[in-house]
């Protein structure tokens, strides 16, 4: 099977944007886009957009010791290394951004099989813009190629999100399961998790891992 995570508010309770606008000076305005676009009152697309303007003039050290902040819930990376040992195939779809990913999942001693994620562009500092597959791209195209792909039946996908920028792919995997789902997102969810223990669980009464 393909199982395709978000990362800010699922995988890690980090929120890329807010760490690197606290490095600005910029973060309650980050927080208010941010939740606005999770419960889906603006686009996800000029949210993005909008929170990354913010940050133009952010120097590259300043946004490295942000990317050093992200880290993985505890129990993320055992829920990823027992599917991966499962023989199932671990994706990180993310409106947020590789540099952060990459880094949390190398300090938690882990790794996916892909990371389908953003970019801020840099040139000593950050430019103010952002760019990749998931600004106007959405989940459920990123999923849909990953399954392509993998040679993996669209029905034999589970997408674990809790935003709205979550919902296109949590409305066609296989199995949609919500971590700690935003109000507008929970009706789409198949299940409901509040831990990566309880997804772990999840998982084992669903048949996918087994439980020593």
């Amino acid at each position: 099977m393909l199982v395709a995570f978000d990362f800010d508010g699922t995988l890690s309770d980090s929120e890329m944007t807010v760490l690197l606008g606290d490095r600005y000076g910029v973060a309650d305005e980050m927080e208010t886009i941010t939740d606005r676009a999770m419960n889906d009152e603006i686009d996800y697309a000029t949210s993005l957009r909008e929170r990354a303007a913010l940050l133009e003039g952010l120097s590259e050290d300043e946004a490295t010791t942000a990317w050093d902040q992200v880290a993985l819930r505890d129990g993320a990376s055992e829920v990823i290394d027992t599917l991966r040992a499962a023989g199932h195939t671990v994706a990180v779809l993310t409106g947020g951004f590789e540099t952060g990913v990459e880094a949390a999942l190398a300090r938690a001693g882990t790794t996916v099989d892909t990371v389908v994620a953003n970019r801020l562009p840099a040139d000593g500092e950050l430019t103010g813009e952002v760019e990749g597959p998931l600004v106007e791209g959405t989940k459920d195209d990123a999923l849909k190629r990953l399954a392509t792909d993998r040679g993996v039946p669209v029905a034999d996908t589970v997408a674990v999100g809790d935003g709205a920028n979550d919902l296109p792919m949590l409305e066609v995997a296989g199995l949609a399961v919500g971590f700690e789902p935003k109000p507008a997102v929970e009706p789409a969810c198949d299940d409901v998790v509040a831990s990566m223990p309880a997804l772990l669980d999840l998982f084992a009464e669903r048949g996918l891992v087994t439980r020593e």
